[in-house]
């Protein structure tokens, strides 16, 4: 009606009235004069789309400074916090409000994405069932286990499932090697009862650590036989670029921030032996896996079958024996 503007609401009802009505009629059921009817039939666009971009309301407090100021600084030293550029600000110019920080922080974010460096990209990893497993270590020092009162030095092995989220873990008292790795890795496969098509790692750069050309070699040959025998296609990520181990490198701190709450839970980060120490990893493990069960059920299904026996997790060392000398063997834990 006259003096009043017409809604979104009421134009689209007169657009609809008008398909069976005449424009008076339609006009007059949506509320409208005739002459505006009329005048919607010859533009219709809805009336919020026709406003203006509602302009700046107050003076730019940084028009004179930005340019000659700010972008210098950007240029010079690009890694630059907005934080520290906004202090520097507030040190030449006290008279500026503290209330430009935030337009400030706008404006330089808004720069560095027009004529700042180029960014990396990551594109988002989209997994399928069965496809892929990886193993990381990652070291527990820092929770101050003890184990028969004596501080327990130790890392874990962990393996996962990039689709379902299923884990293990496996508690190393040495450094990173191919031995861990390759106990940790069985031991997973064996508890999950079926393999992924792909295994990644790290660049096992600790493992590979003081190594000469061949003994590198020979550890790279090692591996690649570990994964055939099971039937996996290895990969390893680029060094220094963890989010291609992303899958896991994450994860690896949500696992040491469940043992961490699990630990102070307990009340104590004392066990009687390393066995007790193992079970309670164990736990922790299982109520993770417990979470996923309906996605590790379904990956399952797509895991290829388990070889008859599992592999070597062993090292073979040459040792030299004089005829004064000998050797005395030590039974594997468990036998006879």
């Amino acid at each position: 009606m006259p003096g009043r503007h017409v809604t979104d609401q009421q134009m689209r009802l007169f657009m609809t009235l008008k398909q069976t009505n005449s424009i008076p009629v339609a006009a007059a059921k949506a509320g409208l004069s005739q002459a505006t009817g009329y005048r919607l039939q010859v533009d219709p666009i809805l009336p919020s789309q026709k406003k203006a971009p509602r302009g700046r309301r107050r003076p730019d407090p940084l028009s004179d400074i930005f340019n000659t100021e700010v972008l210098p600084l950007l240029k010079s030293s690009p890694g630059l916090r907005p934080v520290a550029i906004f202090e520097e600000l507030m040190r030449r110019y006290p008279d500026l409000s503290v209330g430009i920080r935030r337009t400030l922080e706008r404006r330089i974010r808004a720069w560095r994405a027009e004529h700042g460096p180029e960014q990396e990209v990551i594109f988002r990893q989209t997994h399928t069932p069965g496809k892929m497993g990886l193993s990381d270590f990652t070291d527990m020092n820092q929770h101050g286990v003890r184990v028969a009162g004596q501080p327990l030095e130790h890392r874990l092995y962990h393996f996962r499932l990039a689709y379902s989220g299923f884990g293990h873990a496996h508690v190393v008292l040495g450094g990173e090697s191919y031995v861990a790795l390759a106990e940790g890795l069985q031991n997973a496969l064996w508890s999950l009862g079926g393999v992924p098509a792909e295994h990644r790692t790290d660049s096992l750069s600790a493992a590979f650590k003081n190594l000469e050309k061949s003994a590198q070699d020979d550890l790279t040959e090692r591996m690649d036989a570990l994964c055939n025998h099971y039937g996996m296609t290895p990969s390893r990520n680029t060094k220094g670029v963890a989010h291609e181990n992303g899958s896991i490198e994450g994860p690896n701190g949500h696992l040491k921030r469940a043992i961490e709450d699990a630990l102070l839970m307990r009340g104590s980060r004392d066990f009687e032996d390393l066995a007790g120490y193992r079970r309670f990893i164990d736990e922790v493990v299982g109520r993770i896996n417990a979470r996923n069960a309906k996605r590790i059920d379904v990956e399952r299904d797509s895991l290829k079958p388990l070889p008859p026996r599992r592999t070597t997790d062993y090292e073979e060392v040459t040792v030299r024996v004089t005829s004064s000398g000998g050797f005395r063997g030590l039974m594997p834990e468990g036998a006879g």
